[in-house]
């Protein structure tokens, strides 16, 4: 690794049940007077909305809601969302959801100091940090956006996901309570489970891993592979979903200080032109990602090994039989979770081939795939889109085998 490193969080970090219930007393700590909810239909549905109202109004604090939410975040959501928080004159915003209603609220209260497009901060190595606290409450145990300093917006102008990574985007508060992830469907829970565990398997594979974000991102795999296909098939098993939180929050932090990889790099342009979550897509990728990067990472893989199979009883000897045994476990929770592969998921084999060509360019124009123990080409980047779309999970052999 590099002589040193720097490692960031929000600047609080609440966990645990019932952690939510403190969100007045946050706000009221910082005096805020009216805040922004960023949120969605389902949330409302759900009855969160509503109560994340009352717990602030208790603490006489006002607040209205932005209910747009309805895909992955998009620059138009952005906007209406901005324009709302200005209008409105609120000194806080709150985020409460999944990923995309975090991701949304990161990019406006940037753009609330900033200005302009949020697309003109890609890439931009000086921005103002914001003046208006944000305060990310996920409803999912998966992305880990409540502790990373990047928010990923779609251009509507031209089906690309932007990337945005600066420290301004990073939220002041986390409140993670694993209660208001009992609602989550088990399909979310698979593809949520699956993301989370791609990013703390691709912050330990990443070329910019260091020990700090090594610890979190190990600790992370322990608590998902131990608690996921529990949540999945079990609603009401609390410490299961608790596990989950602390495990995706982990992830989250890890990858935020090392940076994805690969199959972020791969899964943007997916969920760009054809609209598929986030976790679905990664959780799509990440199997055959790993088949891909296989050789150049063995001996890391090999060490993640009692994660996956904490009672091997030594019979895998080599660190190539270690590391395979890892990724065939990856297989083995996507098939048991019931990841569709790209066709299973209903992405048109004609269109998708037509825009092989694209992906390729957006993967590799990213930036993620360069953090890669692998770095690919753009055609073997074709090739592997290619593999993807037919995967099969069941398959016992590797990509280096077949």
């Amino acid at each position: 690794m590099a002589s040193h490193a720097v490692f960031l969080t929000p600047q609080k970090v609440r966990y645990g049940r019932d952690s939510f219930l403190q969100v007045g007393k946050e706000a009221a700590a910082l005096k805020a007077k009216k805040a922004l909810m960023i949120t969605d239909e389902i949330m409302t549905r759900l009855g969160y909305v509503a109560h994340c109202e009352q717990l602030l109004a208790a603490e006489g604090v006002e607040s209205v809601a932005y209910r747009g939410v309805a895909t992955e975040p998009t620059d138009q959501y952005v906007a209406e969302a901005l324009e709302m928080l200005q209008s409105e004159a609120c000194d806080l915003v709150i985020s409460l959801g999944g990923g995309s209603c975090i991701d949304t609220a990161k990019a406006i209260v940037v753009l609330e100091t900033n200005g302009g497009y949020i697309g003109d901060l890609r890439g931009k190595s000086s921005c103002i940090p914001p003046r208006i606290p944000h305060f990310a409450i996920p409803t999912t145990a998966g992305t880990g956006s409540e502790a990373t300093d990047v928010t990923v917006i779609t251009n509507t102008s031209d089906d690309v996901k932007m990337m945005l990574k600066h420290p301004v985007f990073m939220p002041t508060i986390a409140i993670v309570d694993p209660i208001l992830t009992r609602s989550a469907p088990p399909s979310v829970i698979a593809a949520t489970g699956i993301d989370a565990l791609s990013h703390a398997i691709e912050a330990f594979l990443s070329k910019k891993a260091h020990p700090m974000t090594n610890t979190l991102a190990k600790s992370a795999i322990e608590h998902i592979t131990g608690s996921l296909q529990r949540s999945y098939e079990d609603p009401h098993d609390l410490e299961a979903k608790e596990s989950m939180c602390i495990g995706s929050l982990q992830a989250g932090m890890a990858f935020s200080n090392a940076s994805v990889a690969l199959v972020h790099g791969m899964s943007r342009p997916i969920g760009a032109l054809f609209h598929v979550p986030h976790g679905i897509s990664n959780a799509m990728l990440l199997p055959a990602v790993l088949e891909f990067s296989l050789q150049a990472c063995v001996h890391e893989l090999a060490e993640l090994l009692p994660l996956f199979l904490p009672h091997d009883g030594g019979e895998l000897r080599t660190a190539e039989e270690k590391a395979r045994a890892v990724i065939q476990r990856v297989k083995e929770l996507c098939r048991d979770l019931n990841i569709p592969n790209l066709r299973g998921w209903g992405i048109p084999e004609e269109r998708f081939r037509a825009v092989l060509e694209k992906m390729a360019h957006d993967a590799l124009d990213s930036g993620s795939p360069a953090n890669n123990s692998r770095v690919p080409t753009k055609q073997e980047l074709i090739e592997l889109y290619v593999t993807c779309y037919d995967y099969s999970y069941a398959d016992n052999q590797t990509i280096g085998e077949r």
